[in-house]
């Protein structure tokens, strides 16, 4: 309740002005939003730190929320600094079970009026997404975003498809991102290991943006975007000619290949130990070359 609304936008022109290229402003965390958050029975509530401290701060002042109230200040500000901005989801879900609920919808249609307002002032602007999501739902929810927002650009945060497996919420997000991807989202947010549980590594942070990597090659793969099924055969090829030197360099994570395959001292340097002396690409090589 102490935030003052001077401050609020001073603070976000100050890093402006400092060069930022975006920034995700939560202008959906209204007070119809947070009446609708009353109301149901969130399992896991409100889960974004920005969107928790609006809704704080709304329900202790009863005032509505600047960044909303005062869009268009933040649309002058934006413009000055040539800053695209993402409209934050404050509101996603945190649980599988809260997804698409109404509160998650209704900050979504909040943003969809503020993408209009935007780009009525040439200001670009993307929106942002889930969260929590179960895959049955993910199509479903990118096709409705793209539909209301008249195809913004949807930047998603996974979606994270199960809540159960913290410390590999690279792969839950990763599977999410995947679909998200082949459905038409334009940017994945990657999720590190660390997700639910700490302050990521190095370690975990190289995890997750090699995850992210893989969801949107995969979802490339999907929309048949040019070059991506091209690099997925060039490397099957040389998995089949056993050209180990250039699988490592067109992998996605050459640094991993190289290590992995430096772990066993290999007599045969042309196999791996998945299948050593009986590797079926070496024998049939050999039987198809005879013919």
């Amino acid at each position: 309740s102490e935030m003052e609304e001077e401050h609020l936008f001073s603070v976000i022109e100050e890093q402006c002005a400092d060069g930022i290229d975006f920034i995700i402003v939560h202008c959906g965390v209204t007070k119809k939003t947070v009446n609708i958050l009353k109301k149901l029975n969130r399992i896991c509530g409100v889960v974004s730190r920005g969107g928790a401290f609006l809704v704080e701060w709304i329900i202790k002042t009863n005032k509505e929320n600047p960044l909303y109230e005062k869009f268009d200040r933040l649309l002058d500000i934006a413009k000055k600094y040539n800053v695209t901005l993402s409209l934050g989801d404050g509101l996603r879900p945190g649980a599988i079970a809260d997804a698409c609920d109404n509160v998650q919808i209704g900050e979504l249609l909040v943003l969809s009026e503020l993408v209009f307002e935007a780009r009525k002032k040439n200001v670009q602007v993307m929106v942002e997404g889930p969260g929590h999501m179960p895959i049955d739902k993910i199509a479903q929810h990118v096709k409705f975003q793209k539909k209301v927002t008249k195809d913004a650009p949807f930047y998603v945060l996974g979606p994270l498809v199960t809540d159960i497996a913290p410390g590999y919420d690279h792969i839950t997000s990763a599977i999410g991102g995947a679909i998200a991807s082949a459905s038409g989202v334009d940017f994945l947010c990657y999720v590190t290991p660390s997700e639910h549980l700490h302050l990521p590594s190095v370690e975990d942070v190289y995890l997750g943006v090699i995850s992210a990597r893989i969801a949107a090659h995969a979802g490339d793969l999907a929309k048949g975007i040019k070059g991506a099924k091209q690099l997925d055969e060039k490397f099957s090829r040389m998995r089949k000619n056993l050209n180990w030197l250039m699988q490592e360099k067109l992998s996605i994570d050459p640094e991993k290949f190289r290590k992995e395959r430096e772990k066993y001292k290999l007599k045969n340097k042309n196999v791996c130990t998945m299948c050593g002396e009986y590797c079926a690409m070496r024998e049939m090589n050999k039987v198809f070359s005879s013919l």
